[in-house]
């Protein structure tokens, strides 16, 4: 049996539709229910919904076997799992943003709000760039408006929210998208059954022509 960590939400309808398309089908998902897991005895596979930040931690603590996370949670936590591929769904990116009139003056320390600090003090570290960290759960976007940062470290999908609150993508860190991930003693166990069910989501991934 394969478990398989799925991210609650949109995404995981998403990628649940091309587990099916590949042959691993589970009906049972689709009832209208309160459940969380589901198994396909047949075709070997059970699914469970978790919050989308989390399944890189069943994955990587062998609750789940393999499960989709975003590139922005694998570069924020570093967990120990393997990366096996792109999805190619999910797309948005890491970005900095600030105030249309924002001027980044090199000789003062940068204050950055975000929730996503690894990354943000990798990407700066690449700089050079003496930063203040702000650490943040949610709105984000009133941190510069208020005086309280200069400017953010957050994804952007569309870019209406900044717009929205008279913000401008100051530069794109890194593109972010769905990734499926195995956990690192499941495949190397359960090898065969893990590429197998990759080969067929390939053949699943749309890409942009």
């Amino acid at each position: 049996m394969i478990n398989v960590a799925l991210p609650k939400g949109r995404l995981g309808e998403k990628v649940y539709q091309m587990f099916e398309r590949a042959g691993y089908e589970c009906p049972s998902i689709k009832e209208n229910n309160r459940k969380l897991i589901f198994e396909n005895a047949e075709k070997g596979i059970r699914y469970f919904w978790v919050k989308p930040s989390d399944v890189s931690i069943y994955v990587e603590r062998g609750a789940a076997d393999i499960g989709v996370a975003g590139k922005d949670i694998l570069l924020e936590y570093s967990p120990e799992v393997y990366e096996l591929l792109d999805l190619n769904i999910g797309k948005c990116r890491m970005a900095v943003a600030g105030k249309k009139d924002f001027y980044d003056d090199n000789q003062r320390t940068l204050r950055v709000a975000t929730k996503f600090v690894n990354i943000a003090k990798s990407y700066y570290a690449s700089k050079c760039r003496d930063i203040d960290i702000i650490k943040l759960n949610g709105s984000i976007e009133i941190a510069p408006i208020l005086g309280l940062s200069d400017v953010i470290v957050d994804i952007v999908e569309t870019g209406t929210t900044l717009k929205e609150n008279d913000l401008d993508i100051v530069e794109t860190i890194v593109p972010i998208s769905a990734r499926l991930i195995s956990n690192k003693a499941s495949f190397k166990f359960k090898t065969e059954e893990i590429e197998k069910i990759v080969e067929g989501m390939k053949a699943q991934v749309k890409f942009d022509d």
